[in-house]
């Protein structure tokens, strides 16, 4: 009416829009930064590392200008509605209302459509952390079939042409052993050729005394590892039945073997293995290939180990001495009463005066190698934890604005209401019921979307359904309870308004 055209207007109403986006751009750089180094906090203190002085992790400069450019996009589309409405206003009609700006019902429903949009898909965000956690949950509780407190591990790849004799072999490894156990603090120390949640040195097709041969593809396939005798005991494996294995099973004594409780239970349903014997070929150091096969009797059944991870299945394992059949290359595992790295220093001593050419390789204890098992588990619950906290402060914030501007625009209704005889509880329950409902709308169009995350997300979760009932009632009523949390200040704010005030409004 004081001569704007409505170029003028609409570009007063876009500046204003790309001005609060680009501050809420800014803002969100300090975020991206807090949460980069609270996620990579959290995965190091999980692992007990810290970052080497080379690795220089921060935002990426391509990747925030384009999140920038997004920001300066979503200013300019949804700056230009309602600049568009601006600017096309009925002047007359404007001036009649004196001034009063409540907006029509299409505007107030495009602006609670666009409020349970975004409670969906902070449900949905929700529902995708909650199950990560979950899973991450159980795969912390799977029984992994061994001890992993106190225990130090390294490997010895001995040269096979110094190595080249079996009596080398073991004459090296009974020596090591006696040396290791000699160090104060040491409880146990054993030789194995793989390592629980390791590497496997071996998967060798086996078949049963008095049963037709099977090959390979018919699944008689099992970890093959040759062990000292007290590898059960540092590991903390327990025996099931039969006995363990001794010192007393040498090259000169019958062979005998220990194999897990599911080839126990698969090859042997309803019969007692011990006493059997199992067909190996010969694993031969130096050889290409094994040699013919081996009779061996089972003495021994003992609990499942995780040897491939908690996420890989189940497979047969068979133990036998490694007296019986030694190999060069071996792992070290050694058990201690304090912490397992305060001895590092003492065996890479005695190494070192057994054979100063002899390096020790790949030295962790089992508890970083579980930490690192479960890296990329942590990673993704810790990620997605914090969007989802995002997702949610953005959706509380937004109820929270759309229910305030309600609030606004409806001071002489709720006037009215009261000058009518509705007391401060009723405006309250009147303000408090409308943002819940909205929150509900969005759960029910949110655990749509939930659904189709957990189906993303199948092949990643462990011991945990697509649909998972626990989490998605728990992120249902946290994410009910924060919009309420959010709807109760403007909601406070109306029981306050004064309704001779409220009459005279505008």
């Amino acid at each position: 009416s004081l001569g704007a055209s409505r170029t003028r207007v609409f570009m007063q109403f876009l500046s204003e829009s790309l001005v609060l986006a680009l501050l809420g751009g800014l803002a969100g750089v300090g975020v991206a930064e807090l949460m980069l180094q609270t996620i990579m906090k959290t995965l190091l203190s999980g692992m007990g590392m810290t970052l080497p002085s080379e690795a220089d992790i921060r935002l990426s400069l391509p990747i925030l200008l384009f999140t920038l450019l997004a920001t300066i996009l979503s200013g300019v589309l949804f700056g230009c509605a309602p600049a568009w409405r601006a600017s096309a206003v009925n002047l007359n009609e404007t001036l009649k209302e004196g001034g009063r700006t409540d907006g029509s019902s299409a505007h107030q429903r495009l602006r609670r459509v666009l409020v349970v949009a975004e409670f969906g898909l902070a449900l949905a965000l929700l529902a995708g952390a909650g199950l990560a956690i979950h899973s991450f949950w159980n795969l912390t509780r799977a029984d992994l079939g061994v001890r992993t407190d106190h225990i130090l591990t390294f490997s010895l790849p001995l040269p096979e042409k110094q190595f080249s004799q079996l009596q080398q072999i073991v004459l090296f490894y009974r020596q090591l052993l006696d040396k290791l156990r000699a160090i104060p603090g040491v409880t146990q120390a054993s030789v194995g050729t793989a390592t629980p949640l390791g590497n496997i040195e071996f998967g060798m097709n086996f078949n049963i005394a008095g049963q037709p041969s099977k090959s390979r593809d018919s699944g008689n396939v099992a970890i093959f590892q040759m062990v000292t005798p007290d590898y059960y005991r540092t590991f903390g494996i327990r025996l099931l039945k039969g006995r363990t294995l001794t010192e007393a099973d040498t090259d000169s004594s019958p062979h005998v073997a220990i194999i897990n409780e599911f080839l126990a239970s698969h090859f042997f349903p309803g019969a007692d293995p011990i006493g059997q014997r199992i067909l190996v070929p010969q694993v031969i150091p130096g050889a290409n290939k094994p040699g013919p096969p081996q009779e061996w009797e089972i003495v021994g059944v003992f609990h499942d180990v995780r040897m491939l991870g908690t996420r890989r299945n189940m497979y047969p394992e068979i133990d036998v001495p490694c007296y019986q059949s030694p190999w060069p290359e071996a792992n070290v595992a050694i058990r201690t009463s304090g912490d397992p790295e305060e001895i590092r220093k003492s065996v890479g001593a005695i190494i070192s005066s057994i054979n100063p050419d002899l390096p020790m390789a790949n030295v962790v204890t089992m508890g970083q190698m579980v930490d690192e098992t479960f890296m990329e588990d942590r990673s993704v619950a810790v990620l997605f934890g914090i969007l989802a906290a995002a997702a949610l402060l953005l959706a509380a914030i937004g109820i929270y604005g759309v229910m305030a501007f309600s609030v606004a625009q409806r001071t002489h209704e709720i006037g009215l209401r009261m000058a009518l005889g509705a007391d401060r509880n009723q405006v309250l329950r009147l303000v408090l019921r409308e943002g819940a409902l909205l929150a509900l709308f969005g759960m029910c169009l949110g655990l749509v979307g939930a659904s189709f995350v957990g189906h993303a997300l199948k092949s990643f979760l462990y011991g945990v359904g697509t649909i998972d009932p626990t989490v998605f009632v728990a992120v249902s009523i946290l994410l009910l309870g924060s919009a309420l949390f959010a709807c109760y200040f403007p909601a406070q704010r109306a029981t306050k308004v004064d309704p001779m005030v409220a009459l005279r409004y505008e």
